[in-house]
């Protein structure tokens, strides 16, 4: 029944039954942490034997006959930069290998354009001001960046098929303190949508007042399908091919790493940017290092000779990951459908659901939640500051517990989540 359509008496006896469950789940003494986007267990022990793939000193020779112990190749190995350019949609040319994190990657882009500007144009950080276009809900992390280095936040809705276009195109047309824009364009953090082509051309094409726009284009999650059928079907049209074709090839930066396909702690980072960008990123990047990890190169290209081992290993995260956001689907249907309480997304591929609750209700939600030993990622941290201006966006982490865990969570959440609609109608 539709709460809204309950009477007072009624809102007052459900309360009261709800309350009385959650005495019980909360007494029941579970300590759960789902805050985060980690991997499970079972997902970190399928890369296991990477590790042990680099045993003799013949074993740490790259393609080229470089011995990979030693300093060198800024940029990455031959067969690194094969591999990343696959996840990046993009040639191995223009692909510039990193460490073990994206975020880092994209932390050091910004502070780059920051301090020395993009290809000749004005230092980001001796302008009077400068924005970024934040499609929202969206990535917490992404958000942290631009906080720290004081750059302010445009929210703008994001919608089924990636943000809300004819208010991006209307922002970045006529105020150049306008840079950039954060981008997850497929399985976004944390809604699940994937950009549609029309979107991606828009984004390339669209008319911006200042010349050195970039879209930040952190492409997290480009083969993490829940299924087969999603990870043939839900086909990103690349931001890079779609800009040339538009004339502004320098507008995009692309990330990706295997945080989420091998170790989050041990795994590769890598950009790529047209040969301009890649050209200047390599300049500047070479007063800070000599040359990342090769070793973890070299770990992960043999453990992925070509893509189809990469995408073999990606189908076993699917059939571990799958139940688990199938059981929050089922959850969630049957404890609030037709409540009138709340909407969700049913992603098909990342690693989130998102969440909206009556106006109101989020920090509630997730302040119960707590109570009964459930830690979900904070009210509000979907928006910038952490500030939901409607109070009712929570994103839902399923992939670290286990199913049984996991089922006994979204009991708990969904009990939570009746009692702080129904607090709002009394």
């Amino acid at each position: 029944m539709d709460i809204r359509e309950m009477s007072r008496n009624q809102i007052t006896d459900e309360l009261a039954h709800l309350k009385s469950s959650f005495e019980k789940y909360a007494a029941a003494g579970l300590k759960l942490d789902m805050s985060r986007g980690k991997p499970c267990a079972e997902q970190l022990d399928l890369s296991l034997p990477m590790l042990n793939l680099l045993q003799t000193a013949d074993d740490c020779i790259d393609e080229n006959g470089l011995d990979c112990r030693n300093y060198g190749v800024i940029d990455g190995i031959p067969e690194a930069k094969r591999l990343m350019a696959y996840m990046l949609d993009d040639k191995p040319e223009n692909v510039f290998v990193f460490g073990n994190s994206s975020l880092t990657v994209m932390y050091d882009t910004i502070a780059r354009c920051l301090d020395f500007g993009c290809l000749g144009s004005l230092p980001w950080a001796q302008l009077p001001c400068v924005k970024f276009i934040c499609p929202t809900p969206g990535y917490d992390r992404h958000f942290a960046i631009l906080e720290q280095f004081g750059i302010e936040m445009l929210p703008v809705a994001m919608l089924e098929d990636g943000p809300d276009m004819d208010e991006v195109e209307k922002l970045v047309a006529t105020d150049a303190c306008i840079k950039g824009i954060w981008c997850v364009p497929k399985y976004a953090n944390p809604t699940g949508a994937v950009y549609s082509d029309e979107t991606v051309r828009r984004l390339s094409s669209m008319k911006c007042a200042a010349e050195d726009f970039r879209i930040f284009w952190d492409n997290a999650y480009c083969i993490h399908a829940l299924s087969e059928d999603a990870q043939q079907n839900d086909v990103l049209l690349d931001i890079g091919a779609a800009c040339r074709e538009a004339n502004n090839p320098n507008r995009y930066f692309k990330f990706a790493s295997t945080s989420k396909i091998t170790f989050p702690g041990a795994g590769v980072a890598a950009m790529a940017a047209s040969a301009e960008n890649i050209a200047e990123t390599k300049r500047l990047c070479g007063a800070q290092m000599i040359g990342h990890d090769k070793l973890n190169q070299l770990r992960h290209v043999r453990f992925f000779p070509n893509k189809d081992a990469l995408l073999e290993h990606m189908q076993k995260h699917a059939a571990i990951l799958s139940p688990k956001f199938d059981l929050v689907q089922q959850k969630l249907e049957a404890g609030l459908s037709g409540s009138g309480v709340a909407s969700w997304t049913q992603p098909r591929g990342g690693y989130f659901v998102s969440f909206d609750g009556l106006p109101g209700t989020a920090k509630r939600t997730v302040e119960l939640a707590r109570e009964a030993g459930v830690v979900l990622t904070g009210a509000g941290a979907t928006w910038p500051h952490g500030s939901d201006p409607q109070d009712k966006n929570i994103r839902i982490a399923p992939t670290m517990p286990s199913l049984d865990d996991l089922s006994q969570a979204l009991d708990i959440f969904v009990c939570c989540a009746k009692i702080a609609a129904l607090e709002t109608l009394i």
